[in-house]
Formats: structure tokens, C-alpha cells, sequence
């Protein structure tokens, strides 16, 4: 047999089956394929995945397997990425809900805002800026701040052990390549700052992700890119226990223009909703 990546094109499918009697296709479409150079008439171009299931989130009995459990995330974070994104059908590792980081009761220094008021699941911190299009300096100074606040706290893994959390325990992602710049600049060499497909396939307890501007239609590639369903999930989905999410607050305000976008954009905001933390303050560096 021979497995195939989810990220193939069907030109390359056609050609590998000639060398096998089966294929084994594994993957998952909801997040990022590999770029793709050239052009392929129609749906050739396609991942092999996103031909065969379309819109489909996930693989039904009568197609194949989908492998329902994920070993990350704790289910405060896989509360919203299953209900969203995987139709309800993922679950965690029991496991998983051991994690936690231990930052209750402490305060962080922008405007005394805590922000940093749970152990787990997902915290989104609204930062107002304007004119920003893919880079936002307001929110480099408000994730070195927080940067700054967790390292050291304590993080428990899924077999109950304990340890200060360090700079390779946090993963900062930002979608643009200049706001990556900024962030890494602020946090220094040894942080692990990088874009949205640096990080596909890779974990941490805690994720950082900057949303940069502050008008989707402003910035480079518009809505469609700064709201992609399936960037998000990939850059939520690297958490184990807390994913902060910086953005403007004006982000919610996005007039949709297609089906589409009201249904990205509708991610995001129930990705705001399920923080319960919009209703402080605006962070204002």
C-alpha cells in the first residue's frame, strides 16, 4: 500500500496508482495544502481529500476512517474547533483535561485588566488600533507583555507532572510575514514566532495568535485570507491548554460578502464568544 499525503493533487494520485495495487489517503483537508506551483485545468488542482469529500469537514463510514480523538487539545479549546469545524464528531483524550497552566488571581500590566484569568481554553484580548494593515505594533507590545507574565508559571501535562513554562512551551503566529519580523524582533531569537503554515504540525501548551490589521478589507488578500477557516483552525488547534487570540475588536464589525465570508467571519466571532472576555477594556499600549 501507499500512503498518500492529503496535500497531493489529483495529477500526481493518477500517476502514483500506477505503481501500487492500493492507496491509503490520509489527512485532513480543514487545515492548511501545500503550495502549489503551476496550474491545473478544472478541479485537477485540488487535494485529493478536497475532491473527494467537497465541503465535507469530515469522511463518512461509507468513504473511509475518521479518527475522532485528538491527544492535544484540552476540551476547553476542542469545544470550539469540533463544534465549528469538525461537525461535532471529535473528542478528546480524557488525559487531556489533566493540562493545565497555573495563572488565576494574577494581574497583568495593561491597564490591570487580568487578562490572563484562566488555566485553560481560549482567551481573546482585544487591542483598538487603526490603519493597520499587516502588521500592528500595539499588538507586539501587548503579547510581550504577556509573553513575559507566563514564562515561569506552571504548566501540569497530561501525566500530572509540573514544570515552569519556558520560551519553547509558547508558539507566537502571526498571518503576515512582516508582523512575524516585528514579533520576533520584540521577543528575541530563542521565541518560537512564525506564520500559520511554519507551525502546521507542530504543539504547544500555550499559542499566541496576532491578528495584525485592523480592517480585513484593508489588508493584503482581504477577507478571504485574514479569515480562512482553515488558518485559523490550524493556528487555535496548536494549543494544548490556552490559545490567546489579539486582535481589534473592530474585526467583528466585518460586512461579509459572500456566503463564505459570513461563514468565516462567523468563526472568528464565536472564537471571541467562547473567550467571556470581551466585555473588559480595550488594551491600549
Amino acid at each position: 500500500m501507499c500512503p498518500v499525503k492529503y496535500s497531493h493533487i489529483i495529477a500526481r494520485l493518477i500517476a502514483m496508482s500506477r505503481c501500487c495495487k492500493n492507496l491509503v489517503l490520509m489527512g485532513d483537508q480543514m487545515q492548511l495544502s501545500q503550495p502549489i506551483q503551476g496550474s491545473h485545468p478544472k478541479e485537477s488542482g485540488l487535494s485529493i481529500l478536497d475532491y473527494l469529500l467537497h465541503e465535507q469537514a469530515t469522511i463518512s463510514d461509507s468513504m473511509g476512517i475518521f479518527l475522532n480523538t485528538t491527544y492535544r487539545m484540552h476540551s476547553n479549546i476542542n469545544s470550539l474547533i469540533n463544534a465549528a469545524i469538525y461537525e461535532g464528531k471529535l473528542h478528546i483524550d480524557p488525559a487531556n483535561d489533566k493540562q493545565s497552566i497555573r495563572i488565576l488571581g494574577r494581574h497583568t500590566k495593561t491597564d490591570q485588566q487580568n487578562y490572563l484569568n484562566k488555566d485553560s481554553g481560549i482567551i481573546f484580548v482585544p487591542v483598538s488600533h487603526d490603519g493597520n494593515t499587516q502588521s500592528s505594533t500595539e499588538e507586539v507590545s501587548i503579547i510581550k507583555i504577556l509573553f513575559q507574565e507566563l514564562i515561569g508559571k506552571i504548566y501540569t501535562d497530561k501525566m500530572g507532572n509540573e514544570r515552569p513554562i519556558d520560551m519553547n512551551d509558547i508558539l507566537i503566529v502571526a498571518p503576515y510575514n512582516q508582523q512575524v519580523n516585528y514579533l520576533q524582533k520584540a521577543l528575541g531569537d530563542k521565541a518560537r514566532v512564525g506564520s500559520v503554515d511554519k507551525f502546521q504540525g507542530q504543539e504547544a501548551p500555550i499559542v499566541f495568535l496576532s491578528m495584525c490589521t485592523s480592517d480585513a478589507n484593508e489588508s493584503p488578500r482581504g477577507i478571504d485570507f485574514v479569515f480562512d477557516i482553515r488558518r485559523i483552525n490550524v493556528a487555535i488547534s496548536r494549543a494544548k491548554v490556552l490559545a490567546i487570540v489579539v486582535g481589534h475588536p473592530g474585526l467583528l464589525t466585518t460586512r461579509a460578502n459572500t456566503p463564505e465570508q459570513m461563514k468565516n467571519i462567523n468563526l472568528f466571532s464565536r472564537l471571541v464568544d467562547s473567550s467571556h472576555s470581551f466585555g473588559q477594556a480595550h488594551c491600549k499600549p
